[in-house]
């Protein structure tokens, strides 16, 4: 059995499915797990070299997006999807471990966010 912050081996989605007018991704994989990711969630922890950097201490920390939408999600091989934001940003791979993590550390690093944007003086918008 995996840790709740531990994905199994290869997660595995049974289900994506944009919801609530664009304001989030629900995923449910094989072993049960099942998450509902906001929009803006995804957003600012977009895989993207453009948010994550190339090394840990190049994250940037992404204000005003609190009313952004996925505009639309589309398959990378089988193994990802690309998710496409209403303001343009369409450069993160999602994977199936990707996904499954921010799910299940959603309220650790969505905190960490907010702490990071109060720290910055930035505004989620």
């Amino acid at each position: 059995m995996t840790s709740p912050l531990s994905p199994p081996p290869d997660p595995w989605p049974t289900e994506l499915r944009v919801i609530e007018e664009r304001h989030a991704l629900k995923v449910t994989f094989e072993d049960g797990a099942a998450y509902t990711l906001p929009a803006e969630y995804l957003r600012v922890e977009s895989p993207s070299a453009e948010v994550q950097g190339h090394a840990p201490h190049e994250k940037q920390t992404v204000p005003g997006k609190r009313a952004v939408r996925i505009a639309e999600v589309e398959p990378v091989g089988s193994y990802a999807v690309r998710i496409i934001f209403d303001d343009g940003h369409q450069t993160g791979i999602y994977s199936w471990t990707y996904l499954w993590a921010l799910g299940a550390e959603q309220e650790t690093r969505f905190a960490a966010y907010l702490d990071a944007l109060a720290q910055q003086g930035l505004s989620r918008g």
